[in-house]
């Protein structure tokens, strides 16, 4: 099964994520299919940067995202268009 969650880059105290899809068998920081967007929470407010298109591809596709990707997609407007997609068919 595919995931959507947080890879973590950047040093010591300084966490800078990047949002990815992955199988749900491989380690957190390990082997990824698809890099979606970027998450920065260093910086105030927090920098969010994701490509819509893939993410909705992935979400249509089954992809389960975890739940600090759920509430970040949320912000973007992502979970909505893709629950008003759902519900227009």
């Amino acid at each position: 099964m595919v995931k959507l969650r947080l890879k973590r880059m950047g040093k010591k105290g300084m966490p800078f994520y990047r949002i990815v899809a992955a199988d749900s068998r491989s380690p957190r920081d390990g082997r990824f299919i698809e890099t979606i967007g970027t998450y920065n929470p260093t910086k105030n407010p927090a920098e969010i940067k994701v490509d819509k298109e893939l993410a909705m591809k992935w979400l249509k596709n089954g992809a389960q995202p975890s739940d600090t990707v759920r509430n970040i997609l949320s912000k973007e407007g992502i979970m909505k268009q893709l629950h008003e997609e759902k519900n227009a068919k």
